[in-house]
């Protein structure tokens, strides 16, 4: 059997069960750096049911797991796109062939700075300077931050001093745009916090990101 027909057919598969089980879900495709689910950005409506794992229903999500799996209509959808259930925002990570489609739930709203850079060193072709002097990477992106941790240096340098918390971040990747160590985020409570490691895979953007500690 030819692998785009089955495929098709899955899709609309899950277009069926969504219909029976989803609800109404908007879906955004952004078009570059700032607030992807604008309402210009918005593409499609359609039903969507989401699950915490890939065999269906049956389990529920728990602590620090933003992972989640997607039936509806995937015929129209790709990764990187957002999906506004309601109050949920999800993103597609992933989208294979054959396979069920791979969603992370988002709980808050991060806008990404640059430091300015010396002279003749690249940046971003989107970024556009602050009154802070900070380079615009993303403003206003939906992202998944969980796992907080405290393994961090503490604020004052001393063995025993208060260690800053760190957690991870999801986003997905779109064209044009990196996201680099020492970026800074700023999310929607006003928290502060500095990109201490990153990397890019076929899911889009995994950050460790180390609170601020003014």
């Amino acid at each position: 059997m030819d692998a785009r027909y089955l495929a098709d057919r899955i899709a609309w598969g899950n277009n069926l069960a969504a219909r029976r089980v989803g609800l109404e879900t908007d879906a955004y495709r952004p078009r570059g750096p700032y607030d992807p689910i604008a309402g210009a950005n918005r593409y499609l409506r359609l039903h969507a049911a989401f699950t915490s794992s890939s065999s269906g229903f049956a389990q529920t999500t728990g602590y620090g797991n933003a992972v989640c799996y997607g039936h509806f209509d995937s015929a129209y959808t790709r990764p990187g796109d957002y999906l506004v259930q309601g109050e949920q925002v999800v993103f597609i990570a992933a989208q294979e062939s054959l396979r069920p489609v791979t969603c992370v739930r988002t709980n808050r709203v991060l806008t990404i700075r640059r430091p300015s850079v010396p002279a003749g060193i690249g940046i971003n072709t989107y970024g556009g300077l602050t009154s802070d002097g900070l380079t615009v990477v993303l403003r206003d992106w939906p992202a998944s931050v969980l796992g907080m941790t405290t393994a961090g240096a503490s604020q004052a340098g001393l063995p025993l001093g208060t260690t800053l918390p760190q957690w991870t971040v999801l986003l997905p990747a779109i064209d044009g745009v990196t996201v680099a160590e020492a970026d800074v985020t700023q999310d929607d409570r006003g928290t502060r916090g500095t990109v201490v490691a990153v990397e890019q895979s076929h899911l889009g953007w995994r950050m460790l990101v180390r609170q601020a500690s003014a």
